[in-house]
Order: structure tokens, then sequence, then C-alpha cells
């Protein structure tokens, strides 16, 4: 509502009133209407422009110096040559902010599965960054997603998961800003910056195949990631280390297996070790000795900029019992698709890294099954944590700022951070 300004009149200030409709689970009200006087209201903006000029000032020269760090490292250089990124991308909070716009809050990112929304009014609840999102499906079982933030008082809607039928706010009720959502096979995408049609399907997989997998679409599907399998259980832990210490810990071309994971170790023949890198995977492989934790081949799939996708070959394994190990492998045979189903191992895992902060991140673990087998679950090894851990530490470390590339092992780490560079540069 407007109306003339002069001294000591009141003005009223908010939306105009709207009908009440609904919008997948959550209707929208009437904004609630307040005032204020001249004096005050020109207080305010007052206050407010010399706000948003500091603010303005100061994000420009944070941008400038994350910019500088980008450019320290050098993507074009071979990797027999080339240096890592510096300790400051894993250590600077400034780096970590600018990371989050640059990389998170664009593209598609996995947040979840199909068989937590897999009946109509069912919703899950996550936080990427600063961005509170919940994905529901709806009364006519179309998979939806918005900011989990009422727009009046920023109140959080809902939290964990289950059952609704709509979204309430403790003090009213107000539409929720919708954002991009994607299924592909199992899994549930996010896209925060895109702007998908209404008439959007959330299941066509041709729109969100070639940016989130390029052409390792195939090849996955191939190597038996699809909704046949059953959602197991999931594995949490809080990890002290910088979001992409895991993902190197992940990308290392098995380096580190001998040393930090013996038993593992002693079950794959790491000679046979290979890496292949795509638009925005890497794959590596490896033989196994056909014992019952690695079964005669295992590979890991990286999907940029955080997930991973892990399956097992066991040819030569009894598989009315099986044992859930520590997940580090992702199987399918690229020459060999035509066969698939004979193939493929009856059981999947996959790692989501979600960064907390600079020196802090979340590492979901998910298991799935064929439907038919039995499982004995088995520990997450701490090795790993310890190893990430210790490696943050060294990072923080003043006598180090960057390191060097084992080049015939690391290219899938070298090829993440030239992913990561180029996101940065944008």
């Amino acid at each position: 509502m407007a109306a003339m300004i002069g001294s000591g009149q009141t003005i009223k200030t908010g939306l105009q009133p709207t009908l009440s409709h609904q919008r997948g689970h959550c209707r929208f009200y009437q904004t609630p209407i307040s005032t204020l006087t001249t004096e005050n209201w020109r207080r305010r903006r007052s206050i407010t422009v010399a706000s948003c000029s500091l603010h303005h000032n100061s994000e420009n020269s944070l941008k400038s110096h994350c910019e500088k760090l980008v450019h320290e490292f050098d993507p074009e250089v071979p990797i027999e040559k080339a240096l890592t990124p510096p300790s400051s991308w894993y250590t600077d909070a400034s780096f970590y902010d600018f990371e989050l716009d640059r990389v998170f809050y664009r593209g598609w990112q996995a947040v979840g599965y199909t068989e937590q929304i897999k009946e109509p009014r069912d919703f899950f609840t996550g936080r990427l960054g600063t961005v509170e999102f919940v994905v529901c499906r709806d009364e006519k079982g179309k998979v939806q997603a918005f900011h989990n933030v009422c727009r009046h008082h920023a109140s959080i809607l809902a939290s964990g998961s289950g059952q609704k039928t709509c979204f309430v706010c403790p003090y009213h009720e107000f539409g929720l800003i919708a954002i991009d959502v994607a299924v592909w096979g199992p899994f549930v995408l996010l896209n925060l910056e895109r702007k998908m049609s209404p008439d959007y399907d959330v299941g066509d997989n041709d729109l969100v195949e070639n940016e989130w997998l390029g052409s390792t679409s195939e090849l996955l599907k191939c190597g038996g990631v699809d909704t046949s399998l059953s959602y197991l259980f999931r594995r949490e832990y809080t990890i002290d280390c910088n979001w992409k210490v895991f993902c190197d810990n992940y990308l290392d071309g098995g380096y580190h297996v001998p040393y930090a994971h013996k038993g593992l170790a002693s079950g794959l023949e790491l000679d046979s070790y290979s890496t292949t890198t795509y638009e925005k995977v890497s794959i590596q492989s490896c033989a196994g000795g056909s014992t019952e934790r690695v079964g005669s081949k295992a590979l890991y799939a990286f999907i940029y900029p955080n997930f991973m996708i892990n399956r097992y070959l066991l040819s030569s394994i009894k598989l009315g019992k099986l044992f859930i190990f520590k997940p580090i492998l992702f199987l399918f045979d690229r020459a060999s698709c035509e066969s698939c189903a004979h193939r493929y191992g009856p059981w999947m895992d996959t790692n989501l890294v979600v960064p907390l902060g600079p020196r802090k991140c979340q590492v979901i673990f998910d298991y799935f099954i064929e439907p038919h087998l039995k499982v004995t679950k088995g520990s997450f090894h701490m090795e790993d944590i310890i190893l990430c851990d210790g490696v943050q530490r060294g990072l923080e470390s003043p006598a180090y700022c960057s390191g060097r590339y084992a080049p015939t092992v690391e290219n899938a780490m070298y090829h993440f951070h030239q992913l990561l560079h180029s996101n940065l540069c944008m």
C-alpha cells in the first residue's frame, strides 16, 4: 500500500493481500501489514543503505582475496610437475564461503534417495551450506523441493523426515520458495540456481544426465545403479577436516590402502589398479581376490563435487548372506554391459561428503541391497577418519603450503582439483 510521506505521518508497508491457495504441500496466505512512523522509516533506510555499502565493499575485498587464492593453483601444468592446491583452500574461512557459492550453489547436487520419499506426503530435510531444504512427494506422487524456511520470520518449518500433509510455520502458514529437483536412478538431486519449467517432469533423466554425469551415465546404468535395490540403512560421521580432504583421500588411486587398510589390501590386487577420468566423473578399478570382503572385482566412481557410488562384483561369493564393510568401492564392468544382470553384485553403497565449515564435514554412508538377501551390518573403518583428521592438522601447519602428486596413481585427485579450479574461476 502506498501513501504520501509527510512529517510524523504513519506509513503502512507490506505485500498486497493474496488469495489463499495450494502449492504442493504449502499454503499461501495474506502477508501481515506492519506500521512504522516516517522518522523511523527514514532512519532505518539510512542505516540500511550505509550497511549495504559497507557490506558491498567488504564482499568485493573478500572476493578479490579468494580469487587470488584460486590462481595459486595452476591446472594446466602436467601432473608430473604440478603442485597441489595451497593449504588456504582447506583452511581459509572466506574461501569456504566462496566455494559454497561457486561449487555447491550451482549445478546438480545429490541430496538423498527416492526411497526416502517413497509414498505420497513423505518428506526429508537437509542443509547444504546455509541452504535449508525440504524434499517431499505430494499427494499426486510428484517430487518437489523447497527452501525449508518461512518468508515471514525465517522459521524452519520441518526437521528430520516423515509424513506431512503441509508444512506449517509456528507463527502462521506462508508459501515456500521452490527449488529445482530431479531424480536419476535412485538418487534425488537439487539445483539451487536453475529455474525449470513448472511442467518439468522430475523423472526426465535426459535433462540431468549430461550435466551431472556426462558420458558416464550409460556406464553407471550398466553398472547396476538403478532403483531395483532396496535401501538398507545410513551411517553418519562428523570429521574434523575440510570436505576436500576426504575427497582427496578417496581419489588417491589406492595409494593409502596398503598402509592404512591392510585388511582390505590383502583382498585386492593393487597392481591392477587403474583410473579413468571423464567430464565430471572419475572411475577407479581394481581386481579382487574373490574374498567375502571384496569379491572378484571392485571399482568406485566419484561424481563431482562430493558424491561417491560404490558397487562390488561377487561372482564367486555365496549370496545367501552378505557382509557390509568399509564403503570404498563401486562396481560395473564397462566391457560387459550387455550381461549386466549376471555380472554385478547384489549391493551398493554411497558416500556423500557435506561441507560444514572450513575445517569440518559430515560423511553420510548409505547402503542398498537386493530385496531377497539378508545382511549383517558392519562398521565403518576408523582409519580414514584418523587419516583425514591428521591431514587437516598438517594443512594448518606453517611448514606446509602445497604438495605434489603421485603421477601414476593420483590422476583422479588432480582431475578433481582441475574441476574445482574451473568452477571457482566462473
